[in-house]
């Protein structure tokens, strides 16, 4: 019996140790894992004078987005004149985002969505670092109304009788990388002590395809069979700034326009189809701006623009975009 006892104790004891020994084994992964992610996190490619990591582990942060997107365009089509102004709905969207150590995760919904209001459907993707910056969004929409213009005739656009593809991209590169920061006006994982700027060199792309539905066949069916083609690519620079206000604000602008090197704007009205010329003055104008209040080292909230605006000179077809996003937060850094 006392043999059977002395069994017992040891079985236990041998598993109270395993579970013990596992849960150090635990602790020391998880230590280690934050320990390469702290190297990393503070490892700053940075001017320390001028650019810091804040202090804490975590981010926490609440978002409210909203963009929108208009199209104007024209071109002569069989010597008839062609125009069209469309705008798409108003997507808004609230987020909730976690930063650990530089690693993110995060949560979006859109409460028209949700409720069979907003059919379209948005992608955006951001990157920052030292050197580079980049904006790329992808967007698809059958909410763009307006007015189409064929000759002498004018239709109302409704919601679902166009139908749109649309990607933007922007690249950025910032020459003053070492005293400049991107990240502290539009991401706060930095923090910009002293104010700076940068000269910027970069390109933008746009591109995709607007036409009409057979919906708008079916409701209108004089209505000019219409395919707008957008697709340009153009290269410049520009400048950016952050300008530190006190120990709590800090203000961004930056502007990068690009000169269109590449043109395949194209319109097509029942079957005939008008190219752009490619040697007009035609650009691409990129805009951001963002204004970050720290109320204490822990607590802040933000606001920030960008936009993409396309401007074309040419008589033959004229496609433009204003394409903007807005978005407010509230961080707590822990």
């Amino acid at each position: 019996m006392n043999s059977k006892k002395h069994g017992l104790i040891l079985v236990i004891f041998v598993l109270l140790a395993s579970g013990v020994n596992g849960q150090n084994r635990d602790s020391l992964r998880r230590a280690m894992i934050d320990s390469i992610l702290a190297a990393r996190y503070y490892k700053t490619p940075y001017d320390t004078n001028y650019v810091v990591r804040p202090a804490g582990r975590l981010t926490l942060k609440v978002r409210l987005n909203q963009s929108g997107n208009s199209i104007h365009a024209k071109g002569t089509v069989k010597e008839r004149h062609s125009r069209a102004d469309l705008e798409t709905s108003h997507k808004t969207t609230f987020a909730v985002a976690a930063i650990y150590r530089g690693l993110s995760a995060g949560l979006a919904v859109n409460p028209a969505k949700l409720g069979g209001f907003y059919k379209d459907y948005e992608m955006n993707v951001n990157y920052f670092s030292s050197r580079l910056s980049l904006d790329a969004s992808y967007q698809r929409s059958t909410t763009l109304a307006g007015d189409i213009e064929y000759g002498n005739e004018e239709k109302s656009m409704e919601s679902g009788d166009v139908a749109m593809k649309m990607l933007n991209v922007v690249g950025y590169y910032i020459f003053n990388h070492r005293r400049f920061s991107y990240s502290a006006a539009f991401t706060q994982s930095y923090i910009q002590r002293r104010s700076a700027g940068s000269w910027l060199a970069g390109f933008s792309y746009q591109g995709g395809s607007i036409e009409t539905t057979e919906d708008l066949k079916e409701r209108a069916p004089n209505v000019p069979e219409t395919r707008i083609y957008l697709g340009h690519f153009g290269i410049g620079g520009g400048y950016a700034y952050n300008w530190v206000i006190g120990k709590k604000w800090l203000l961004h602008f930056s502007m990068l326009p690009t000169f269109v090197v590449y043109n395949r704007n194209n319109m097509t009205v029942n079957g005939e189809k008008r190219k752009a010329k490619h040697t007009r003055f035609n650009m691409i104008f990129n805009e951001r701006a963002a204004i970050v209040y720290n109320f204490s080292p822990r607590y802040f909230a933000g606001i920030t623009l960008a936009m993409n605006n396309s401007v074309f000179d040419n008589d033959d077809v004229v496609v433009n975009q204003n394409k903007w996003r807005l978005r407010a937060s509230i961080g707590l850094r822990l």
